[in-house]
């Protein structure tokens, strides 16, 4: 029995969401994989990263933006004693504006990153929150709601007064502008800072004017000065719209990725409105992934030029997290990691198999050796190839493919595909190339005699251990089917006359004439060991040729229906008796 070491792990990795990726804290132990989206910022992230030089870079590698830049030059500065994460950016989780494709932009007084960067719209700044900076993220697009003072109804127009405090300034995020078709908003309140303890301001204000000064037509910019410049007691007037609140709720991007086949409707990261997605106040936004029989690749659904992603497929087949590492040797790290934990939770996964399947006390179950995910050469139209993934399982018997893992008896018993261990042959095993190098391609093939003829498949195995395990499982499986089964028997024609073959493992070939009546016996015409046969042979239609060195000759035997099911497993019977008198390894 394995000894299996597991892997526990974490660290920061990018997670494929639509179309952008969104840092995560990936956090890997015997059983699941942890993925937590970016603290918000004055909420205790452990470092803080400026990002005001290289708004394109998260983790240390570009994602797009800034062509040319070399990863891991990401110009980020650490701060270990900083009780802030101010990584920012539009769309991401843990962002507590909006993401409408608008620039996502943090100051801060006495902040390092306070400096501003251009951008060309309105933005979400956060006023008097220490330690704070700012990454830039586009213009707004066409078609947003056009979204007035009006929107409020009858809400009633406050004035409000704000003591700042020694530090932390107002304590307020705020967002839009005349830029954007949008009022001055209030789009976020620090907990512990002065807006929240004024009682009297709630996210969805608008701001209209600060001690006296009109914002109502303001731009952001214009906002954001009148805000820090207005002293240490502002005198805010506030109308609140209800319109635009739900903008301001932070969406649950990584939690609710959908996987094991439930589709919860996410947001979408190109728009703010709500998406009816589940909120998590006062959670983060995370997503715990169960490794039990989920299928881990590289190359496999997306391109990787830089070998640096790693692709995880739910056990149903329907979904697909894609993480990005910042290089080669982290996606290997992290791959192999991920895999190894996989790979020890199989000995559960089959014993759950065996005891449902047990369950059911019908005598067509046999006991599953071995199951698990590999990606099959499937042919395109035009004559190309691609690879989709399949779950193989191994019983005592058979081989059957599913395109998910079969969890429920009713799912076991409709496989895609199933082929008698008896009829099939390993036929290749190894690199897909002719030399075995480095990124080379790992597949087995196998070839299976059907009585349309030969059905053959190729197969991708992930990793060398599970190459040379399915080539050792399949080889031996065919073996001890071989010496379960023990022997088959077909009706066949020899000469115009209606007779039976059979194939005993142990005793060979027997061709005897059926009796006439019902209780007669039948009449052995030949009956030869294997050690007699010298040559066999086929012609693929319904013709089988054995000649073993005997007065009648080679012997014809019409089978009625394609051959190779009968030559198959000669062949399999002949390579168990070898291997069983230890002539092979």
């Amino acid at each position: 029995m394995a000894v299996w070491t597991r892997a526990d792990k974490n660290g920061l990795l990018e997670l494929l969401l639509r179309d952008r990726w969104i840092r995560v804290l990936a956090e890997l132990t015997r059983e699941t994989l942890t993925l937590t989206a970016d603290a918000e910022p004055g909420h205790g992230g452990a470092m803080e990263y400026n990002i005001s030089h290289l708004p394109g870079a998260w983790n240390g590698v570009t994602n797009g933006t800034e062509p040319g830049t070399a990863a891991g030059n990401s110009n980020r500065s650490y701060n270990q004693n900083s009780n802030h994460s101010a990584l920012r950016r539009t769309g991401s989780p843990g962002n507590g504006g909006t993401n409408r494709g608008q620039t996502d932009t943090s100051s801060g007084v006495n902040s390092p990153g306070s400096g501003r960067v251009p951008h060309d719209n309105g933005t979400v700044s956060d006023l008097g929150i220490p330690g704070s900076s700012f990454s830039s993220a586009g213009p707004v697009r066409s078609g947003e709601p056009n979204i007035s003072l009006e929107s409020g109804g009858s809400e009633m127009v406050r004035k409000v007064r704000v003591l700042k405090q020694e530090s932390g300034g107002l304590g307020i995020s705020i967002k839009g502008g005349q830029e954007n078709r949008m009022p001055i908003l209030i789009s976020k309140i620090f907990p512990g800072l002065a807006a929240d303890h004024s009682r009297a301001l709630r996210v969805g204000d608008a701001i209209l004017s600060v001690n006296g000064n009109d914002l109502r037509e303001a731009t952001h910019d214009q906002a954001v000065q009148a805000l820090k410049k207005a002293g240490k007691e502002v005198t805010l007037e506030v109308k609140y719209i209800k319109e635009v609140s739900p903008l301001f709720k932070k969406p649950s991007l990584v939690a609710d990725l959908p996987w094991d086949g439930v589709r919860p409707q996410s947001p979408s990261l190109s728009g703010s409105e709500d998406s009816g997605s589940p909120k998590h106040t006062g959670t983060k936004d995370k997503k715990v992934i169960s490794l039990k029989m989920c299928y881990i690749s590289r190359n496999l659904t997306i391109p990787d030029l830089e070998s640096r992603l790693i692709e995880l497929h739910s056990p149903d087949g329907r979904n697909t997290v894609v993480l990005r590492c910042k290089d080669s040797a982290a996606a290997h790290s992290w791959f192999t990691a991920i895999h190894t934990n996989i790979a020890a939770l199989l000995p559960q996964v089959l014993a759950e198999l065996n005891s449902m399947l047990g369950s059911s006390n019908t005598s067509s179950n046999r006991e599953v050796r071995h199951i698990g995910w590999l990606a099959e050469q499937i042919k395109l139209d035009g004559g190309r190839h691609q690879y989709k993934p399949v779950v193989m399982a191994l019983t005592e018997k058979d081989i059957l493919l599913y395109d998910s893992m079969p969890w429920t008896r009713e799912a076991w018993a409709s496989p895609n595909l199933s082929h008698p261990l008896l009829a099939t042959r390993l036929v290749h095993s190894g690199s897909a190339r002719s030399s075995p190098a480095l990124g080379s391609e790992l597949t087995f093939a196998t070839r299976t005699g059907t009585r349309q003829g030969i059905e053959g498949h190729l197969f991708r195995a992930e990793t060398h251990w599970d190459l040379s395990t399915w080539t050792r499982m399949m080889v031996q499986g065919c073996h001890s089917a071989a010496e379960l089964i023990k022997e088959v028997s077909m009706a066949c024609t020899l000469n115009e006359q209606d007779v039976r073959l059979t194939v005993h493992y142990e005793n060979g070939f027997t061709i005897a004439k059926e009796g006439a009546g019902p209780g007669s016996g039948s009449t052995v015409l030949y009956r030869y060991p294997f050690e007699k046969l010298k040559m066999s042979g086929d012609d693929g239609i319904r013709n089988l040729y054995l000649d073993f060195g005997g007065p009648e000759g080679e012997m014809a035997l019409d089978l009625h229906s394609g051959p190779k099911p009968v030559v198959f497993v000669v062949h399999s019977f002949l390579s168990a008796k070898v291997t069983r008198m230890g002539l092979l390894a």
